[in-house]
């Protein structure tokens, strides 16, 4: 058996944070939707089972948690400390795929959210 491609995701990752360019975005903050699906290079956890032959979710989730921690104007500067901080981290990734989601952003139109979505590929 061969594997092209191994992909670890997470889906619907919550948080709360002060990212936006208006006052009250920064001083309230708002509900953010994060979605990424991780390519990477390690597929022995495939035949060995074990977790150090992996990519480790819970890490890639901390790694999340921290730059949406951080306020920026911009989604498309969220994502890109995001990306940055997963090609450091984790030799093995090859390419991430990623959606951040403004929940009811503060527009006056009646949608669930403005998203930024960007595919990273490592250089």
């Amino acid at each position: 058996m061969n594997i092209e491609q191994l992909h670890i995701a997470l889906k619907g990752l919550r948080f709360h944070a002060s990212h936006g360019v208006l006052p009250q975005e920064r001083l309230t903050g708002g509900d953010f939707v994060v979605d990424i699906c991780v390519d990477y290079g390690q597929t022995l956890a495939v035949e060995t089972d074990n977790v150090d032959d992996t990519l480790n979710y819970a890490a890639l989730y901390h790694i999340i948690e921290e730059e949406m921690a951080q306020p920026s104007n911009l989604l498309e500067h969220v994502v890109g400390r995001i990306g940055k901080r997963i090609f450091r981290e984790f030799v093995a990734v090859d390419a991430v795929d990623l959606t951040i989601t403004k929940v009811n952003p503060p527009m006056g139109a009646d949608c669930f959210g403005a998203a930024v979505k960007v595919r990273l590929i490592r250089d």
